[in-house]
């Protein structure tokens, strides 16, 4: 493993994504690596169409218009798969990832084509339309992680597909009026209908009561996709359970912070203290112990099937 490109994937999940990074840590070793490569290479994707820098706007010279950039991250990223030398660190940890765990380069251009979904500036009519979204934006990086913990099992890789679903929706309610202010709406559209509110008005202040029931729902929306995702962790090596399950915790318990905060919810991005996150370290293992003792459900006909 190349230090330089460890020091940079590391450092990019520690500023691109605290919830996350708390978890990672308690991987093993080797897969910590991976999930780090991989990481660094979906926000260097998120960030070059965006024109930001770890999720934050930055002054850019960069000329190219986001359907450009966007071509260029899928000849960049379909070179990484022919084992060129990538001289960009996210394209070369991107190569280094997918080749040690045999990730389908059709992942990650369903994964691109969750940001040529902002590009072309699709709406989202309904809730089926808003969890395809979801799929190529968090549920392929689910099946991407999945196979870096060794996952083949379909059944298992659907769990892992509905966590990555879930940890959107629970983002997406994070997230309304900051996606508004850069233009940006991935909610049903007639969930907005049957609410009254313009979809060209999210940001504003007077809308925030609606809204607060709309980002609700979709934090209910999300729930049985965590619960889904339960079933997967058995599968998991014991470590890797762990992580997940803690992950799992953390997200939800964001979502749970929007729907309980109201109106109020966007006064401030909701997150997760230092001592919540601890506690919620802990009580992940606890997840993984009683996941293994439990016999899984089978997954739910109603929820949203991923692309086979």
């Amino acid at each position: 493993m190349n230090p330089a490109l460890l020091e940079h994937a590391t450092h990019t999940m520690a500023v691109g994504s605290k919830s996350f990074a708390s978890a990672a840590k308690l991987f093993a070793p080797a897969t910590r690596r991976s999930a780090l490569l991989l990481y660094a290479w979906c926000r260097h994707c998120d960030d070059v169409v965006d024109g930001q820098v770890l999720g934050v706007a930055a002054a850019s010279t960069d000329a190219r218009t986001p359907q450009q950039r966007l071509a260029y991250l899928e000849r960049q990223t379909r070179l990484a798969y022919t084992g060129a030398p990538m001289a960009e660190p996210a394209f070369a940890a991107l190569q280094a990832v997918a080749k040690a765990h045999q990730i389908p380069l059709q992942l990650a251009l369903d994964h691109l084509e969750g940001f040529a979904m902002d590009v072309r500036g699709e709406h989202y009519p309904r809730l089926h339309d808003t969890l395809r979204y979801c799929y190529h934006v968090a549920g392929v990086v689910g099946l991407m992680m999945a196979q870096v913990m060794g996952v083949r099992e379909q059944a298992v890789l659907d769990r892992a597909c509905d966590l990555g679903l879930a940890f959107q929706l629970t983002n997406m309610a994070r997230d309304i009026v900051e996606d508004a202010e850069a233009g940006r709406c991935y909610l049903p559209r007639c969930w907005l209908a049957e609410a009254g509110i313009d979809p060209t008005r999210l940001a504003d202040p007077t809308q925030r009561a609606a809204l607060a029931q709309v980002a609700a729902r979709l934090v209910s929306e999300a729930e049985p996709y965590y619960a889904s995702a339960l079933a997967g962790l058995p599968a998991l090596p014991l470590r890797s359970a762990w992580a997940i399950a803690s992950a799992r915790g953390i997200y939800r318990k964001i979502g749970i912070k929007v729907r309980n905060a109201g109106a109020q919810a966007w006064d401030g991005r909701q997150r997760t203290s230092g001592l919540e996150k601890l506690g919620l370290l802990v009580r992940g293992a606890g997840v993984v112990v009683s996941a293994r003792f439990a016999t899984a459900p089978p997954r739910p006909p109603g929820l949203w099937p991923r692309p086979r």
